[in-house]
């Protein structure tokens, strides 16, 4: 696991300027920005992902199930038309918490969403007729060659009204592995469960070790937002041969062996040891604590 972990430290740190240089919000609200690469694999992380929040934020399950389903779609569409042969470019998906429901941007910076007469395209094959049906609102942005932005509006409550308030990007750095921004606090826990729990269920594991993992993220969600100045917490999962690396940061000074510290358990021990690596990194931008799980029991 030492160079599955120096790996991901070199190749998937979050970058500070990432989520501005795509436009992302910056403030407090409630919700969550994730940025990928897109391939076919990572759309379950970000269907995973948008579920946890919007069931934090106390959506309803026909609610919950249309959201899953329209991110999907928007997703997988990215995928399958954004760009051209097998090139990877970014898939990028915001979601923040407004006007009794979540508003959800996914968006590309190749072709654009374009129709095709694929009979075998991997996705609903619905298309956005779907996503305008179980979406309260719905607005698409952009052209050929300048990318394309689908914004979808769902409510937290199945058949409530609609709300009617609800550039060129070549050049656009594509993380190799998948980042993740989310907050305030209370809605770390749920989306980054979900991420890594869809990530390493990739890998031949266990029951068991799944476990092991989710008991890890869970307790680093509740200490982790201390380590970052607005609740929001910043995050890099990659995805490699033999297990996952995580890697939470930058945070402020010393916050990473606070987290650290937190996983110490009166009678219990450290939940450290569930991890095959606990470290914690500085760099210039701050600290980092990047932990590794492989797909078998250390």
């Amino acid at each position: 696991m030492d160079m599955l972990a120096t790996q991901a430290t070199r190749k998937a740190q979050p970058r500070r300027g990432i989520w501005r240089k795509l436009n992302m919000t910056t403030d407090d609200r409630s919700g969550l920005e994730m940025a990928l690469p897109a391939r076919a694999e990572n759309v379950a992380v970000v269907r995973h992902a948008l579920a946890g929040l919007g069931e934090r934020l106390g959506m309803d399950e026909t609610s919950v199930s249309d959201l899953k389903t329209v991110v999907t779609e928007a997703a997988m569409n990215v995928v399958v038309h954004a760009y051209p042969g097998e090139e990877v470019g970014l898939l990028s998906v915001t979601a923040v918490a407004e006007h009794d429901g979540l508003t959800v941007e996914v968006r590309d910076y190749g072709e654009g969403i374009r129709p095709r007469p694929e009979t075998d395209r991997p996705s609903l094959r619905i298309g956005l007729t779907l996503i305008g049906a179980l979406s309260s609102s719905f607005e698409i942005r952009g052209g050929a060659g300048r990318g394309t932005a689908i914004r979808m509006h769902l409510p937290l409550r199945s058949g409530a009204p609609a709300d009617s308030s609800a550039g060129s990007a070549s050049g656009v750095e594509v993380p190799e592995d998948t980042e993740v921004r989310v907050g305030p606090p209370e809605l770390v826990g749920p989306v980054m469960s979900r991420v890594l729990g869809a990530l390493i269920a990739r890998q031949e594991i266990g029951v068991d070790r799944l476990s092991d993992a989710m008991l890890l993220s869970d307790a680093i969600s509740a200490r982790a937002p201390e380590g970052f100045t607005d609740g929001h917490v910043a995050l890099s999962v990659s995805d490699r041969s033999g297990g996952v690396v995580m890697r939470v940061g930058p945070m402020i000074e010393g916050a990473a062996e606070r987290v650290r510290e937190s996983l110490e358990l009166p009678q219990v021990g450290s939940l450290e040891s569930l991890a095959d690596e606990l470290k914690v990194e500085r760099e210039e931008e701050g600290e980092y604590l990047v932990v590794a799980i492989s797909s078998f029991a250390p």
